[in-house]
């Protein structure tokens, strides 16, 4: 470990942060955080208790009356704070995603910018949530319409974009005027500590953020979800979980956003720029070393450009340098721990069992560490598992097909409906495509779709909710209606 890693990973908190003030866990817990990189030891932090996470709620509450009552150009302000204060820290928030999730510095460095958008464009948004005024069509009454904050909020979220996803659900709800209770994903929360510190340094006040990363993620998140006083739930992970996580936030009717697992289709068609879409999905695959639920999951292809577009790609992929992702030239990172190269193994075997042959990689490397070679499958049968799981990381699977009819069938063949990808020349097709394809987002002739401005979100078993956009503080706010008789 270099003296900047040591010096960086010194200087964070360890502590929960409750009521602005960073304590230890009730119990003294603690829980370790390791580089997937080599395995080793970054930092030993707080682990919180079900008494703590209650505690935190405690003053999220305290602190919701005056929050919500703080103007909305303050609540801006202080977002634009610390949309810039994370500007002039970027390098060491960059540096950290890559200790504790491993993707490569320049990839980290961009998600500091993706991740701070979410800032700056929710500190715009927090003076734009407007309503409306007039008289109802029978002329008996006035229509007011107006919004306010739903009220606490208890965001998760998960390990594989540590500073995105924080932001992404702290910030709409601070421009809205809620206030939050934090649970970070046990693998990756130290960047989450450092963004709650930067937070209170742009001036949110005490209890407005409260930060409880756990190794006892449902015993910490039941009593939290259960309590009257809590209003809104945000999750961002598996929908495994997210199905668990409805169930218990049915009971108290909670305000609840949903991003769930995806199974994106990769269309490619006969008459695609194949240079286009191979760089495309270069991009839609292995960003974040294929550890995204955006990421191309099935790749659809037109049997006549079929073994064209997976050379090309097969080429591609064997020159991604994989490495530590603080070292120069590394492309490509570890997978974020045992389990998720155990699980690639077992998807890339079943696919060979089934008759897929494998281009390039397919395999573990030797450790330290957690990789797991780039690869490329081609004849992937429809039956696969990669075909009907998510595969979570830098495998490409590629599956002909005969005509659109097909195409659309194949796209549209799973529980998930988050993101699809389009390659073709055709406009007309495009937009057909637009209305066919169920999902939540498209992209057409691109392998990046998600934009702070945009509202993210996907529809079936990928989730309910929007997160970005204009859309994005409505997720944080109720609507209430006021009717005023007229007088004559």
């Amino acid at each position: 470990m270099s003296a900047r890693e040591s010096e960086l990973l010194a200087s964070l908190p360890t502590g929960l942060l409750i009521g602005g003030e960073w304590v230890a866990a009730s119990d003294g817990g603690e829980l370790t955080v390791s580089d997937p990189a080599t395995g080793k030891p970054l930092a030993t932090i707080a682990s919180a208790t079900p008494e703590d996470g209650i505690r935190a709620l405690d003053a999220a509450a305290e602190a919701a009356a005056g929050w919500a009552a703080t103007p909305a150009r303050v609540r801006g302000e202080i977002l634009r704070t610390a949309w810039e204060l994370l500007q002039e820290r970027r390098a060491d928030f960059a540096l950290l995603m890559t200790l504790e999730m491993g993707k490569p510095l320049a990839e980290a460095d961009g998600e500091v910018t993706y991740g701070g958008e979410f800032l700056r464009w929710f500190s715009e948004e927090a003076v734009r949530v407007t309503g409306r005024y007039g008289a109802n069509p029978e002329g008996t009454m006035n229509v007011i319409v107006s919004h306010r904050p739903v009220g606490p909020a208890f965001l998760i979220t998960p390990w594989n974009f540590p500073l995105a996803m924080a932001t992404r659900k702290i910030a709409p709800a601070l421009a809205a005027g809620c206030t939050v209770v934090v649970k970070p994903a046990e693998l990756t929360p130290l960047t989450t500590l450092a963004f709650a510190q930067l937070l209170l340094d742009a001036g949110v006040p005490a209890g407005v953020v409260n930060v409880i990363p756990t190794a006892q993620s449902r015993a910490v998140s039941a009593p939290i979800i259960a309590d009257p006083r809590l209003r809104k739930l945000s999750f961002t992970g598996s929908t495994e979980v997210g199905r668990t996580l409805l169930t218990q936030a049915a009971a108290g009717v909670l305000r609840t956003s949903m991003e769930l697992g995806g199974n994106a289709p990769f269309l490619v068609f006969d008459d695609a720029d194949l240079d286009a879409a191979v760089d495309g999905a270069m991009l839609a695959k292995f960003r974040n070393i294929g550890q995204a639920c955006t990421a191309a999951n099935r790749f659809l292809v037109h049997e006549s450009v079929a073994d064209e577009f997976a050379r090309r790609l097969a080429a591609r992929v064997e020159a991604l340098r994989v490495g530590r992702g603080t070292d120069e030239g590394v492309q490509i990172g570890p997978l974020i721990d045992g389990r998720a190269v155990d699980s690639t193994t077992a998807l890339v075997a079943d696919a060979v069992e089934r008759g897929a042959t494998v281009l390039t990689g397919g395999a573990a490397l030797d450790g330290p560490g957690t990789f797991f070679a780039p690869t490329v499958v081609t004849g992937l049968p429809t039956d696969a598992r990669m075909v009907r799981e998510e595969i979570f990381a830098p495998v490409v699977g590629i599956v002909p097909f005969r005509d659109e009819a097909e195409a659309v069938r194949l796209a549209n063949s799973t529980e998930y409906g988050l993101v699809g990808y389009t390659f073709t020349r055709d406009l007309a097709r495009a937009h057909r495509l637009i209305d066919a394809i169920e999902t939540g987002m498209m992209g057409i002739n691109t392998g990046i779709v998600s934009n702070a401005a945009a509202p993210f979100g996907g529809i079936k078993q990928s989730g309910l909710g929007r997160e970005g956009g204009a859309e994005g503080i409505h997720e944080y706010l109720e609507t209430k209606y006021t009717a005023i008789p007229l007088t004559r």
